[in-house]
């Protein structure tokens, strides 16, 4: 009984952490309605940015980090503008359910990253997993049921939505070599990491978004800025701090593995909310995705701690 109480309060937070990551795309459907993508994912990082750098300063934990380390830095902030403004960006084509199960397929990039480029020889599981991966893409680019904002442009939504894990991807192969390796200097910590590339990651998609010419949300807009606002205070703030937390009580693939109910979270709040129903064959597409990330996870023992850093997220 008492291992049973110890465990009950960690499972629960960690729980409450993924329900909170998985509404994110439930609250960039709401932002959606009263501004475009680039504007929403510029007011997301902004806030974010301004929170953790509140956190940083309120912890006095602000280190000069180097001119090298900060450029590098800069290029994962932008590759995390790209991750926001393409995932945020398909939700106006495809899903919630299957935009939020294809941006969760960056392990898998970053795996191929270092199979191809760090000449890593792959295991037979993880080219287990790519078939896998392969197959489910297929079964959900075949077939679309589920009703989007802007129809008949499902395969744009998928694109994006895998570009969105491929940027993602990006950002942990860079966050990974400029803020974790020795030879580059004593490693940082994930605040320091997250406020800078919060930062730089803001202020390309407010270049950008002024450039589309997309503007704020009208002030009367209420649900566009409660999306706005919930996917940093909520999925961000709560949700992946979350996960941090829950490195306490867990292994970090334990923690890592717990994103999987990401997709089925959202699949569930978007058919109650915005009838989204999903087919059996996108159904079987996704449990083979979801078995690929689980595998590849599994392999590389992937970190939700530097993980954490970025995502959806």
């Amino acid at each position: 009984m008492r291992i049973s109480a110890r465990l009950f309060g960690p499972s629960a937070r960690l729980l409450s952490a993924q329900l909170a990551i998985g509404a994110a795309a439930i609250f960039a459907r709401y932002a959606l309605l009263g501004a475009g993508p680039l504007a929403v994912s510029a007011l997301r990082l902004t806030i974010a940015a301004i929170l953790a750098a509140l956190v940083v300063l309120a912890a006095r934990r602000n280190v000069p980090i180097g001119p090298r380390r900060e450029l590098a830095l800069a290029f994962a902030g932008v590759a995390l503008a790209v991750h926001f403004a393409t995932w945020i960006a398909s939700l106006l084509y495809t899903s919630v359910a299957i935009s939020t199960l294809l941006v969760c397929t960056s392990p898998l990039w970053t795996s191929a990253y270092d199979v191809l480029v760090e000449r890593k020889p792959p295991s037979r599981a993880f080219l287990g997993a790519l078939q896998l991966a392969a197959i489910g893409l297929v079964a959900i680019a075949l077939q679309h049921a589920a009703p989007a904002p802007v129809a008949g442009h499902a395969l744009l939504g998928d694109l994006l939505a895998l570009a969105g894990a491929f940027a993602l991807a990006v950002y942990f192969i860079i966050v990974r070599a400029a803020g974790i390796v020795p030879a580059q200097g004593d490693p940082l910590s994930t605040p320091a990491i997250v406020v800078r590339t919060y930062a730089w990651a803001a202020v390309a998609l407010c270049i950008v978004a002024l450039a589309g010419h997309e503007s704020p949300p009208s002030l009367s807009n209420l649900p566009s800025w409660g999306g706005i606002v919930a996917m940093a205070l909520i999925s961000q703030s709560l949700g992946h701090t979350g996960m941090n937390a829950a490195l306490r009580n867990f292994k970090p693939s334990v923690v890592a593995l717990s994103t999987l109910l990401e997709p089925p979270i959202a699949a569930v709040l978007a058919a109650l909310l915005f009838n989204e129903a999903l087919t059996i064959q996108t159904i079987a597409g996704g449990v083979a995705i979801l078995a690929a990330v689980a595998i590849t996870l599994r392999e590389t023992g992937l970190s939700v701690s530097s993980a954490t850093s970025g995502n959806q997220l």
